[in-house]
């Protein structure tokens, strides 16, 4: 059997809509693959797992990357994509589900129903003799507080609007993007701490990312009315979960509903955690595989770089008819001089070339007229500062 080009191994079970993207002429895919050039996932975990030098690229089909060695694959000028806004709409829709939750002390009422015994004339004495219990409030008028807004806090944002909430917003690097779908009715916090005082509801939509653990703590809590309920379908470290158990015993805060169960949280009278369900619809699996699968072809067949958490957004079209040289490099002064020399040493013609950087790391692109052999990588591997080169045919 002939080699296939790109072989990639899957560490988790992939929608079959993603790993149809992978046309089967040129990609080798599964889980017992071997010397795989990359990876495919969604929950595996890869801390103390060895990855092969094979890997060229890791992609997550979602969007956390907490359960990849980011800044080790960093070292080694390997790429970690993630699928920001594939699973949005799913998360908005249990956000939305948890205000009603909240608002209207669903869960418990619930419960409360389940018990109910009798024949149908008890049942309905007992349930106007206990529904007074589960008196909630209507969310017109009310103030949502909303930390993070990426793909996911954008659309909760605008959702809440149309249920008659005033939005109060807080991102100091939203993007132009989400900024350009962001409802101008969203009004915009000055600060961390107006979104904690102002809020009714807070919902937080950040990354766990070392300044995001614990972001909401003892001190934010005490900033907030004693009627205001959290809502948490982020990641669980983001709460200090006992910082919010302890407020609700005091009665400084009303309720928590989130989507990590704990021991301190899952049994807890004022608290409601469901098992993880944020991204668990069918429709959220297929658009973050596709995603993901798209991420990893275009970085393997053309060196683009698109949603990667630790590497350079880096576009180019691929000019007809030309090999393109993928280069990963320290971000060092004069090092698209070197490249640039060496192609022309080799007598090859440069068509197009793209250098981008994000911090001490860059990708170099260069579309050329005429093969690499051997010797001319070799050449680009041996500049100092070069961690990865190679070349894809037209």
């Amino acid at each position: 059997m002939t080699p296939k080009q790109f072989r990639i191994q899957t560490l988790n079970a992939i929608d079959a809509a993603g790993l149809s993207r992978f046309p089967d002429d040129r990609y080798e895919v599964g889980a017992g693959v071997q010397n795989p050039h990359a990876l495919l996932l969604r929950s595996a975990k890869l801390h103390d797992t060895p990855i092969p030098e094979s890997v060229l690229a890791v992609a997550r089909a979602g969007a956390g990357t907490n359960n990849i060695p980011v800044a080790a694959l960093t070292e080694r000028g390997v790429p970690v994509f993630n699928t920001p806004g594939a699973n949005a709409n799913a998360v908005k829709e249990l956000v939305l589900a948890g205000l009603f939750i909240a608002s209207r002390n669903l869960i418990p009422a619930a419960r409360f129903a389940h018990t109910l015994q009798g024949d149908d004339a008890a049942i309905a004495a007992a349930v106007e003799a206990g529904k007074k219990r589960f008196v909630g409030f209507e969310l017109p008028g009310r103030t949502l507080g909303i930390i993070g807004l990426g793909a996911i806090g954008v659309q909760v944002a605008n959702a809440a609007l149309g249920l008659g909430l005033r939005v109060v917003g807080y991102d100091p690097a939203i993007s132009v993007e989400h900024a350009w779908l962001l409802s101008s009715e969203v009004e915009r916090a000055q600060s961390i701490d107006e979104v904690f005082r102002r809020a009714d509801i807070l919902t937080v939509h950040v990354p766990l990312i070392p300044s995001t653990e614990g972001l909401v703590s003892t001190q934010k809590i005490a900033m907030m009315k004693p009627t205001a309920v959290i809502l948490d379908f982020a990641r669980a470290e983001i709460v200090d979960t006992e910082a919010v158990v302890t407020a609700l015993d005091e009665d400084r805060l009303t309720g928590y509903v989130c989507d990590f169960p704990s021991t301190l949280v899952h049994k807890h009278p004022k608290c409601i955690s469901l098992p993880h369900l944020g991204a668990s619809t069918k429709e959220a699996e297929r658009n973050c595989a596709v995603m993901a699968a798209d991420e990893l072809r275009g970085f393997l067949e053309d060196g683009q770089v698109h949603n990667s958490v630790n590497f350079p957004e880096a576009v180019m079209v691929r000019e007809p008819g030309t090999h393109r040289l993928i280069i990963v490099n320290r971000n060092v002064p004069n090092m698209v001089g070197q490249v640039s020399t060496i192609v022309a040493r080799a007598g090859r013609n440069i068509e197009n070339l793209l250098n981008r950087s994000r911090g001490e790391l860059a990708v170099t692109l260069v579309d050329v007229v005429g093969e690499f052999d051997a010797e001319i990588l070799g050449q680009l591997r041996a500049i100092d500062g070069v961690l990865s080169a190679r070349a894809v045919p037209a």
